[in-house]
């Protein structure tokens, strides 16, 4: 059975951070600048928070709020649900299902981060699954080439 592990195998444990003092003008722009939907909130090596595009949108533009003078700690989302590296696919993705949950923290049994997974890192492991199989059955019906 996969494993949150094997997804973090391939795509590494390297996860973007910010500190809860930061403005949200500057969650955004490393946001901006790496292409991600959201960053990890980060305070004494713990994971205290996450800031997600949709945050920042719901909490900051909509209520006119200023992104320079406005600091993460006052919009991040502070329930966060997080799984472990032994955490079964299956149930990560149950997990994200959940229309409000994108990304998903991986941490240890002793709270400590290991990385992040995304709805659309499952369905790419997934769909590599797929053409592995297809490739399989491929081979079965028509040969080796």
């Amino acid at each position: 059975m996969a494993t949150v592990k094997d997804i973090l195998r391939i795509k590494g444990s390297h996860v973007l951070s910010i500190g809860p003092e930061a403005s949200v003008l500057d969650a955004a722009l490393l946001m901006n600048e790496h292409k991600i939907g959201s960053l990890l909130v980060m305070s004494g090596g713990q994971l205290i928070g996450i800031i997600t595009e949709r945050d920042i949108l719901h909490r900051v533009v909509v209520t006119r709020r200023d992104p320079g003078v406005t600091q993460v700690l006052d919009v991040m989302t502070t329930e966060v649900i997080c799984c472990q590296p032994h955490t079964a696919l299956e149930e990560a993705r149950g997990v994200l299902k959940n229309p409000r949950i994108r990304h998903l923290p991986v941490v240890d049994e002793s709270k400590q981060l290991c990385g992040l997974i995304s709805i659309g890192d499952l369905n790419a492991h997934e769909a590599h699954d797929h053409e592995y199989t297809i490739h399989v059955l491929h081979e079965y019906i028509y040969g080796r080439v």
